[in-house]
């Protein structure tokens, strides 16, 4: 008899990647400037969650006659893969609950500022208003790095987090 262990082996999502599930599983990825919404429904436990890159929509290539497949490093590509998703498993967006992390300054030192942090949070709040999905957590902007382990069980999301300024 296979035991099941998915609970105990995380599936770990690269920038740009998205995965939707059922529990029990667990979904943990790393951020700096990238963001990250979870995605859960509590009565049927189950999510998603993506690792966005950058704000907006992946630039088109005019050659191309074939439709690309989404690539979940734009914002609108991963929030079309949360519709679909969401479309699939005949639910509604307003029935999932959301957490949003990540957009810190991974620079700060530096003179220059890049707003792409500040950018990939405006658009994620955005497509959660839109949807009218419930942000229940919210741990953006800053400076350093959040390790996220979301587990699909529960609805919770362990944050790992060391502001580098405040040491």
């Amino acid at each position: 008899m296979a035991s099941n262990d998915t609970a105990s082996a995380p599936i770990n999502l690269a920038p740009g990647e998205f995965h939707f599930c059922a529990a029990p599983a667990q979904l943990g990825t790393l951020l700096g400037s990238c963001v990250t919404i979870t995605l859960w429904h509590p009565r049927r436990q189950l999510g998603g969650m993506c690792h966005i890159l950058l704000p907006g929509a992946a630039p088109r290539i005019a050659a191309s006659t074939a439709t690309p497949a989404l690539d979940g490093r734009y914002a609108e590509a991963a929030f079309a893969l949360f519709d679909a998703a969401i479309t699939r498993h005949g639910s509604r967006p307003r029935e999932y609950q959301a957490r949003l992390f990540g957009g810190g300054n991974m620079f700060p030192a530096m003179k220059t500022f890049s707003p792409l942090g500040r950018q990939n949070i405006e658009a994620a709040r955005a497509f959660l208003e839109t949807r009218r999905i419930p942000l229940l957590e919210e741990h953006t902007g800053g400076t350093g790095r959040r390790k996220l382990l979301f587990d699909l069980d529960s609805g919770e999301v362990r944050l790992q987090y060391a502001d580098p300024q405040k040491r």
